[in-house]
């Protein structure tokens, strides 16, 4: 009786979290994970298996990822025509769960292995159209003048290389290096008009910095990254494989490591000359609290020696949201900018 009231005390957290993916992040953007999320959320033999995720990561995610990372292995297999990331195919009208629940039970053994050893890096080059506006804002306030780049959490480094990427806010005018083979369209909504620079600030040095940096000359690498996007983004999928076209000729440097461990050292070695800018997209979630605290706090008291930007994006249950604070002589407030979809769709500038 007690092993079973400590299996349902576990199960029953994994089965809301599940359903509030279904209800809240995947309706209207992945029917099939919608479906699948409110499935396995009334299935207490998958929340068994979804259970073995470690207690960083977000189950939903990391099991979905896994499912798809095997599909791109085995495309053949029934399941995987519910994919159009995998089919370019309309899916079958049926219900996919069934399969879905076979397939993972055939493969339980293996996804069990995967959930315990892969870590969520969604690598999303579009959420640059979100962070661009802010570059906007840093080059105004600097007169254009040399940028350092941090990138805390970068995964495979593709966001450092915002600048060469072409923009399309829906406003008639192209945005960026207009000759890139990448070009990433977000909607802007609300009354408002973010500063869209005309004119870029030159990037002389370019950092990121991950627990576990991706290798995009890694083939294995490369298909992670794929099964970590929602089935129905077919263009996701391709902005991804342009944007590992533009890493491939201009590779960022990557350092494996803490950013508690290393941040100081690097503001130390970044040239005076240059403006710093340390950002984030969807990764202080994977720090505690007092990690959290402990990051702001070397990023206070760099700033007495020069400015610093800090800025980014990231979500709770109140929606997603982009900020951005300036560090000056140990004190930084702050600044709401604007709200945004995650995958950079849309974004609306709220100042």
């Amino acid at each position: 009786m007690t092993n079973r009231s400590n299996q349902d005390d576990k199960l029953n957290p994994l089965s809301a979290h599940f359903r509030h993916f279904a209800e809240v992040d995947f309706r209207s953007s992945s029917p099939l994970y919608e479906r699948l999320a409110l499935g396995v959320a009334d299935d207490a033999e998958m929340l068994a298996l979804a259970a073995f995720t470690p207690p960083s990561q977000p189950p939903t995610l990391l099991l979905f990822g896994v499912v798809q990372y095997l599909l791109l292995k085995q495309p053949d297999v029934p399941l995987a025509a519910f994919y159009p990331t995998i089919t370019n195919a309309v899916p079958p009208s049926e219900d996919p769960y069934p399969y879905f629940y076979a397939f993972c039970m055939s493969h339980r053994d293996e996804i069990i292995q995967l959930l315990t050893t892969r870590l969520v890096q969604t690598h999303e080059v579009g959420r640059c159209a979100l962070l661009l506006p802010i570059y906007g804002i840093v080059a105004s306030r600097t007169n254009y003048q040399s940028l350092s780049l941090v990138d805390v959490g970068c995964s495979a480094g593709l966001n450092l290389l915002w600048d060469r990427y072409a923009y399309d806010y829906g406003d008639g005018q192209l945005y960026g290096d207009a000759a890139s083979p990448l070009k990433l369209t977000c909607e802007l909504r609300g009354e408002h008009r973010p500063p869209l620079p005309t004119r870029l600030s030159p990037v002389a040095n370019r950092l990121g910095i991950d627990l576990n940096p991706i290798d995009l000359r890694d083939l294995d690498a490369v298909l992670w990254l794929k099964a970590l996007i929602w089935p129905e983004h077919t263009e996701r999928v391709a902005n991804l494989e342009r944007a590992i076209e533009v890493l491939q000729q201009h590779p960022p440097h990557l350092l494996a490591g803490s950013v508690l461990d290393h941040l100081p050292q690097l503001i130390a070695a970044t040239p005076g000359d240059t403006i710093l800018c340390i950002y984030h997209t969807y990764s202080l979630y994977q720090l505690s609290p007092a990690d959290r605290e402990r990051l702001s706090g070397i990023i206070s008291a760099a700033s007495f020696t020069r400015d610093i930007y800090w800025f980014g994006i990231e979500g709770n249950r109140d929606g997603n949201f982009v900020t951005m604070t300036c560090y000056q002589h140990g004190m930084g407030e702050e600044t709401l900018l604007a709200r945004c979809q995650p995958h950079g769709r849309w974004l609306e500038w709220l100042i």
